[in-house]
């Protein structure tokens, strides 16, 4: 008979809450790690994709520079290769904070429905929604260095260090800047949320046989890459919706043809101006180079991260084997 059948009640035996805390720890330094590499490694692209994104009108993408790569070579002609690393540091730092956020949330939540639950595996639909809520336990810290990282990368002078943005934001008067975009996460928290569900469905599936519990490299690489375009690919036009709104003057004139009031329009009204205006093909411009970001920056991230994971934990487990001894001569 168990202790907490002895004692008439339900209680976390110490060896069960060490392996809660050292399998979350390991999860939320794998993922932190995991983010900061691979956004770090995929930068250029980050910085492509959110400046195509960015675009408030057709005229500001001539013949010459609708795809991806041309569009890639009129940045280098006009701004050299320092246009594709400003601001790498702002988004490893802010990638590693969402990812280490985001799993610790989703650990947390995902061990509380395991007990909850006496170990039930959750369901897709469950995942869904712990995956929704993780989302929005990062957002405070996460969404204003995501504001800051952008306005860098969309900065037209190359005399706008990232230091200078930072205290030109901090000097202004309205707060509230730091949160530009807040609403297009109302749908966004699907994208993550979307793709984990993705990943560790098929991850259950695939490693329920196995003594171990993980996946290889490759496919970890390879699940990273399914789940991401799917996740991508659903919520794209609100990803452009994020960065309209993100790089928007105030008064918004850079986007006054998107808008028929001088105040900042809805996600939904944003989006239905560039629908009308540009056509479907509007709504996923900037489509090429996030889905390729974003496709090998989730399957480094998900390798790097099934890697990591399984050797932090290793050494956390040696360390609660000493807690498991006393438990036992307890």
């Amino acid at each position: 008979m168990s202790p907490s059948s002895r004692n008439g009640r339900s209680r976390e035996s110490p060896v069960t809450a060490v392996s809660n805390r050292t399998t979350l720890a390991s999860e939320v330094i794998a993922a932190s790690v995991g983010g900061a590499i691979s956004a770090g490694v995929l930068y250029p692209l980050e910085v492509l994709k959110t400046k195509m994104q960015a675009q408030h009108d057709d005229r500001d993408m001539d013949e010459q520079a609708t795809t991806m790569w041309r569009y890639a070579a009129r940045l280098y002609r006009q701004q050299g290769w320092q246009i594709f690393v400003r601001g790498l540091e702002t988004s490893a730092l802010q990638s590693a904070t969402e990812k280490a956020l985001y799993f610790f949330a989703y650990t947390i939540l995902k061990n509380a429905h395991q007990s909850v639950t006496h170990g039930k595996a959750l369901g897709t639909a469950t995942n869904l929604v712990l995956g929704c809520a993780a989302e929005w336990v990062h957002l405070p810290v996460s969404l204003p260095i995501d504001v800051w990282t952008t306005k860098i990368q969309t900065s037209s002078s190359a005399d706008q260090t990232p230091l200078k943005i930072l205290l030109t934001m901090l000097a202004e008067p309205n707060k509230a800047q730091w949160y530009q975009g807040w609403s297009a996460y109302t749908l966004l928290c699907l994208k993550p949320a979307l793709q984990y569900t993705v990943y560790e469905q098929v991850k259950a599936a695939v490693v329920q046989t196995r003594q171990n519990k993980t996946l290889t490299a490759v496919e970890a690489f390879l699940l990273g890459m399914v789940a991401r375009t799917v996740a991508t690919v659903v919520v794209f036009p609100f990803l452009r919706a994020k960065v309209l709104l993100q790089t928007a003057k105030e008064p918004d004139t850079a986007s006054a043809s998107l808008s028929t009031t001088t105040s900042k329009p809805s996600v939904i009204t944003l989006l239905t101006k560039v629908y009308e205006r540009d056509g479907l093909a509007g709504l996923f411009q900037g489509l090429g180079p996030e889905l390729t970001r974003g496709i090998f920056s989730a399957a480094l991230m998900l390798m790097m991260k099934e890697k990591l994971a399984s050797r932090v934990q290793r050494a956390l487990d040696a360390k609660s084997n000493n807690v498991e001894i006393r438990s036992a001569i307890r």
